[in-house]
């Protein structure tokens, strides 16, 4: 099942639906008063009625404006340097998972603009999987750590690589620089999530490439690291690096400017879309 957080283009409210074939079912609609976002139906173990839910799509997929899939989550952790490719490209020698924090408001929905800041020049990619938590853990085991998961996502974690340094949080916290999308798929549908493919695409080309399978530290091993200092929560999300071929790298370097179109695919999840904006434009816009 596919789940994604939107806006009714009749009501102009936000709301979250069932994606189908030909369209999405407003979720909202039939459940808002119970279940106001995606994040207290996990909650409240709602899943299995969202797939019971019978009827044609009430929007096609033009009609609807997406947001994040997750728009508030309580904690957003990323991991930095997870992919081997990735850790030799930037010389990194710390053998424990490197974690930095994403605020709420960095995030950007599908088909929605990433804002390049006027101030940089150095406005990197970087595709990455997102998992969406749907149980409360606290010190999970690593066997136990795949039950907690709710779902998988893309992501595109845009970094200022001029505010970045060696801590990252300043340069992984400008507003809308982080696409999250289109939708989640339920754990359910992906089985094992270190057998994916994982691509990045600017302007049409792709600059990265990779399988999950070569995470340094697996999504497992992650959820047992990062839950035996921090309970994790239903809606919580966590991204997990990047693979190597990123801009800043590059001879010579590859940055994202306004006007450019970037795209993270994984299989069996989807394709999300950004467009690169100014940053005037995007708080305009907003």
């Amino acid at each position: 099942m596919k789940l994604a957080s939107f806006i009714n283009p009749e009501t102009r409210q936000k709301t979250y639906g069932r994606i189908d074939a030909d369209g999405i079912i407003d979720l909202g609609r039939r459940f808002s008063d119970i279940y106001a976002d995606i994040p207290a139906a996990l909650r409240a173990g709602a899943l299995k009625q969202f797939e019971a839910v019978q009827g044609a799509p009430d929007f096609r997929f033009e009609q609807v404006t997406f947001l994040p899939v997750i728009e508030q989550p309580g904690k957003i952790l990323c991991v930095g340097m997870n992919y081997m490719e990735k850790r030799i490209e930037f010389q990194q020698t710390v053998d424990a998972p490197t974690l930095f924090i994403r605020f709420a408001d960095t995030l950007s929905a599908h088909r929605q603009p990433l804002m390049k800041p006027e101030s940089s020049n150095e406005f990197d990619y970087e595709g990455e999987l997102a998992v969406v938590i749907g149980q409360h853990a606290d010190n999970v085991s690593c066997e136990a750590a795949l039950d907690v998961v709710a779902g998988y996502s893309c992501f595109m974690d845009g970094s200022v690589r001029d505010m970045q340094y060696t801590w990252f949080t300043s340069g992984k916290n400008w507003r809308h620089t982080g696409g999250f999308g289109p939708w989640m798929v339920t754990a359910d549908e992906i089985g094992d999530p270190q057998q994916l493919d994982i691509s990045t695409f600017l302007n049409g080309v792709r600059v990265q490439h990779d399988t999950t399978n070569n995470m340094v530290r697996s999504v497992a091993e992650l959820i047992a690291y990062i839950s035996r200092f921090t309970p994790l929560a239903p809606g919580d999300v966590i991204i997990t690096g990047s693979p190597g071929g990123v801009g800043k790298k590059r001879t010579p370097p590859l940055f994202m400017k306004a006007g450019d179109v970037v795209e993270v695919e994984i299989s069996q999840i989807g394709r999300l879309v950004n467009t690169v904006a100014a940053e005037r434009d995007v708080l305009a816009y907003a």
